[in-house]
């Protein structure tokens, strides 16, 4: 298996372990890799008057998880979020971008509010 076709198949694996996750912290699931033009959303999640639009990464270890996300990821992802807002969020809802980092034999780390653009 090719290298892309490897780190596709980890990618879908580690959005549904972040779905389950989310799960059990008491979030709804509502979409799944939403795009746009400006770029993908993995998961879309509610919970409360909350609605959080979530990245997904998944590496192979901890230290490849520190250098997995940045700036650049985020805006874009933020700019997605921003034109999915009004087909997922209800007037007076909170939004907010988070960060789920996975990797084997570690719980995920969830860094909520990740964006203040």
């Amino acid at each position: 298996m090719k290298g892309r076709q490897r780190a596709e198949r980890r990618g879908r694996s580690g959005e549904t372990a972040a779905a389950w996750w989310l799960r059990l912290q008491g979030w709804r699931i509502v979409a799944r890799r939403v795009k746009t033009p400006m770029g993908e959303v993995d998961l879309v999640a509610k919970r409360g008057r909350t609605v959080a639009f979530v990245e997904v990464k998944t590496r192979g270890t901890s230290a490849e998880l520190d250098l997995a996300i940045d700036r650049h990821r985020l805006k874009r992802v933020a700019a997605a979020a921003n034109a999915l807002a009004p087909r997922f969020a209800r007037h007076g809802e909170d939004i907010r971008i988070d960060v789920l980092l996975l990797c084997p034999w570690r719980l995920p780390r969830h860094i909520a509010n990740a964006w203040h653009g």
